[in-house]
């Protein structure tokens, strides 16, 4: 069996995920026009390094109307790193669950607290959504601090846009 490729890949109608602890959970329906390629992303400036623990912030984009909570949001926490522009984590388990600029009207989601199920399908049987739902196919930013020979090679080389910055400045790699 093949794999996914941009022309043909499974889509989801709907994900949950949540937080390490389980303390926050949420669910995204998605709507039938959800672009899956371009909205899916990725990050490598030094705050989303240092906020996720990771080379990079891999993300989904998702309208916030379309993202409910499933459970209370008492431990859910919002730092700022640079004013109007959220990083929402918990406080019980540190798990960093997106980032918002607070002028639009969706956020990234961490694809790393998407439940399983729907990354790689329950039981691993790789049936999942993890494709349409991290194939970096849209933005990918900060791209200036790319790690040579380790995150270079990793993001945006086959598809997507590589930014040297954000995507609003302009300056393509």
């Amino acid at each position: 069996m093949s794999g996914p490729t941009v022309e043909n890949f499974p889509k989801p109608t709907s994900i949950s995920g949540g937080c390490l602890c389980g303390s926050i959970r949420y669910r995204v329906d998605f709507p039938e026009d959800h672009d899956f390629l371009q909205l899916s992303g990725s990050c490598q400036c030094t705050q989303c390094r240092r906020s996720t623990g990771a080379l990079f912030f891999a993300s989904h984009t998702v309208l916030l109307n379309r993202l409910s909570y499933l459970t209370p949001t008492t431990t859910l926490k919002v730092f700022y790193a640079t004013p109007g522009f959220q990083r929402g984590f918990c406080t019980n388990c540190g798990s960093h669950l997106y980032w918002r600029d607070e002028s639009r009207d969706d956020m990234e989601l961490s694809i790393g607290c998407i439940d399983p199920e729907f990354l790689f399908g329950e039981g691993g049987k790789g049936e999942g959504f993890g494709f349409a739902l991290a194939n970096m196919s849209g933005n990918n930013v900060w791209c200036g601090n790319e790690i040579k020979g380790v995150t270079d090679g990793m993001i945006g080389n086959e598809r997507g846009i590589k930014w040297a910055r954000s995507s609003d400045e302009g300056v393509r790699m």
